[in-house]
């Protein structure tokens, strides 16, 4: 299966990750990255983020948390001042 291959079904398997074989050994440390910085409740300590540095160069990295961060401040202010979605991300019902 080729990077772009299969997005649908990892598309529908999101919300399982961790149980899904569909995704890379990159995708699992680059979604678990995304969770630790989106949860309140959970950190990047320093072993996880050697983690995600044996996966992503430095430029990734940035891009990724920059995108991560994106998303979180979206998730906060959209809703907070009643924007809604213009229907260009439609996820499949499950």
């Amino acid at each position: 299966m080729t990077e772009t291959e299969g997005g649908f079904e990892k598309l529908a398997e999101l919300a399982g990750w961790r149980d899904s074989k569909l995704f890379s050994e990159s995708e699992r440390v680059a979604l678990d990255y995304a969770e630790r910085i989106t949860y309140t409740d959970r950190t990047v300590d320093d072993a996880f983020f050697a983690e995600v540095k044996k996966h992503f160069t430095e430029a990734q990295i940035v891009e990724l948390t920059f995108a991560v961060a994106l998303e979180n401040f979206r998730s906060k202010f959209n809703p907070t001042l009643g924007v809604e979605a213009q229907g260009f991300c439609m996820i499949p019902k499950r």
